[in-house]
């Protein structure tokens, strides 16, 4: 995603938590990635007790950075049935921003474009923008 930005003159100032574990202020507003980690289960009746990502939890707690994150992108594989993107939408829940949308594995270069586009006109400074629903 930082690389496709890029490719449009788009400044991005990404942190992947797990190589900068310290939690540190964000003081502009942000979108999170989290990809699905799970303990075990079979993804339809159990299975849904989140692991491997408490450092993402301790950035947003930290500082109150939570109240700066507009909303959290989730991945996953789809296989996992309910598990799917799971872990993202728990911390939707959990610290009350906006799921935003997913993409499966690593994702495709359409979810690139997709999702690229939808930050894109979310940062437009126009008064109609709004992050779209992802249940529409």
């Amino acid at each position: 995603m930082t690389q496709h930005l890029a490719t449009l003159d788009v400044c991005v100032h990404a942190i992947n938590v797990k190589a900068t574990p310290d939690p540190k202020p964000l003081d502009a507003p942000f979108v999170s990635f989290l990809p699905a980690f799970l303990k075990g289960g079979n993804g339809v009746n159990n299975g849904y007790t989140e692991i491997l990502t408490g450092i993402l939890a301790d950035y947003l707690v930290y500082a109150d950075n939570y109240k700066r994150c507009v909303g959290i992108i989730g991945s996953g594989n789809r296989n996992f049935n309910k598990q799917f993107a799971l872990t993202a939408k728990q911390y939707a829940q959990r610290f009350g921003f906006p799921y935003l949308t997913e993409f499966e594995l690593r994702g495709s270069e359409n979810d690139i474009v997709r999702i690229g586009q939808m930050l894109l006109a979310y940062a437009q400074p126009t008064p109609s923008a709004a992050w779209p629903n992802p249940e529409a």
